[in-house]
């Protein structure tokens, strides 16, 4: 692409933007920056597409600046909530920012020599200012009409329990770290999602009014999905970039199951897939959907992205054992997780030593079967599994030896009931 605006643009990732915003990125390497906030412990899916245009901005010699919310989550954003956020404390907010700022440095290039990338927080400049100073300073280039006038200002006055003094006051901070960036790193460009709109465009002409500069902003749309549900979400919840929130199986799973509608404009948001590639699989949706092509690549290309090759492979282990795959090799937590919501049952380890419990009696005990007369029936006609490894022999026991991480066995009748066997100590 001749440009990062034209990388972008073909990705269908720019929504909008000031006057000579493209021609300010094609002019030549700038300082800009993208806010990302800290009510959280890590960043989700949601991130992803100011995280990656700061990466893609980067390749193109931009130098990108990721901007943690160390102080303006003390006061929480407005921008499309229908109602306030409940406050957190510092304490909260350094721990959530000392989560984040890893997952940040995953995406950009810290070392490069030519234009390493920033990590800053604006609670280093925020939380010491002089709130008389504040209002006399920089309050005095606001006027009410102009702040109620913005969207995510609007909608909240518009409800009955209305918009508090607190969260008002967020767009003038935002406005104040545009400035500030602006002064002591030469930022010239904000980039954010388009329900940040107003925000952004409050402070780069903040910077007009305070320096008599002209300043630009970028913003990328907000990813729906065509089903008309959230996206990022699950019947679980969010869908987070930690391991620890979000396993990298159920990560891999949710680009996995993607819908067909969507996959390819994933793909260009998402990944690093040049046209070419993206318009093959696109193809592929369209003349073997059944073969999931698209899908999979989305999967793989996103895992690989945020966790690693490793976690990859792991995840791509663990999404074959609902299908008969492999269990050896797997934690107990990655059993639990692939297991979640099958039917479970429970035996007691005890019952597993010396010479074992004998497999007919653990598929009644467990509720796999209704009587030992069905399980022997099953056993014989080559219909059980024990740990997706199929036991032909009535006489079969099973031992400590079969337990997985020393808590699971998984049993399965047939080609899809499982059920997972918790053992207990």
């Amino acid at each position: 692409m001749a440009s990062a605006f034209d990388e972008l643009k073909w990705r269908g990732l720019v929504y909008g933007g000031t006057e000579g915003a493209s021609e300010l990125l094609a002019a030549g390497p700038l300082k800009l920056y993208n806010g990302f906030d800290a009510t959280a412990d890590s960043l989700h899916v949601g991130h992803m597409v100011p995280l990656l245009a700061l990466a893609r901005l980067q390749r193109f010699g931009h130098v990108p600046i990721a901007l943690a919310g160390g102080g303006t989550s003390m006061i929480g954003d407005p921008s499309g909530r229908t109602s306030e956020r409940l406050l957190l404390s510092r304490e909260e907010i350094e721990s959530n920012i000392a989560a984040i700022k890893g997952q940040l440095a995953h995406f950009l290039d810290f070392d490069v020599k030519a234009n390493p990338a920033l990590l800053l927080n604006n609670a280093d400049w925020l939380l010491g200012l002089n709130l008389i100073d504040f209002l006399r300073d920089i309050g005095k280039h606001f006027t009410v009409n102009y702040m109620i006038a913005k969207d995510s200002v609007k909608m909240r006055l518009e409800r009955e329990d209305g918009l508090s003094f607190t969260e008002f006051s967020y767009m003038l901070l935002q406005s104040y770290d545009f400035l500030h960036l602006y002064d002591h790193f030469g930022c010239t460009m904000q980039t954010g999602g388009s329900d940040q709109w107003g925000n952004i465009t409050a402070g780069a002409e903040l910077v007009r009014r305070v320096r008599g500069k002209s300043v630009g902003a970028l913003v990328y749309p907000l990813i729906t999905k065509s089903d008309g549900t959230k996206f990022g979400k699950t019947a679980s919840g969010a869908v987070w970039l930690s391991a620890k929130r979000t396993s990298p199986y159920r990560f891999y799973q949710f680009w996995y199951n993607t819908d067909d509608r969507d996959v390819a404009n994933y793909l260009r948001f998402f990944t690093w897939l040049d046209a070419a590639t993206v318009a093959e699989l696109e193809d592929a949706v369209k003349s073997r959907p059944e073969q999931r092509e698209a899908q999979r690549r989305l999967a793989r290309e996103m895992t690989r992205i945020v966790h690693d090759e490793t976690a990859l492979g792991k995840a791509e282990q663990a999404s074959q054992v609902l299908f008969g795959g492999e269990v050896a090799g797997l934690s107990g937590a990655e059993v639990a997780d692939i297991f979640a919501d099958v039917p479970s049952g429970e035996v007691a380890g005890g019952r597993l030593q010396g010479g074992g419990m004998p497999l007919v009696e653990l598929l009644v005990s467990s509720g796999t079967l209704g009587s030992k007369g069905e399980a022997r029936r099953a056993i014989e006609g080559g219909g059980i599994y024990l740990n997706n490894r199929r036991v032909a022999d009535l006489a079969s026991k099973v031992a400590a030896a079969d337990v997985i991480d020393g808590q699971f066995l998984v049993l399965r009748h047939g080609r899809k009931n499982y059920r997972l066997v918790r053992v207990l100590a």
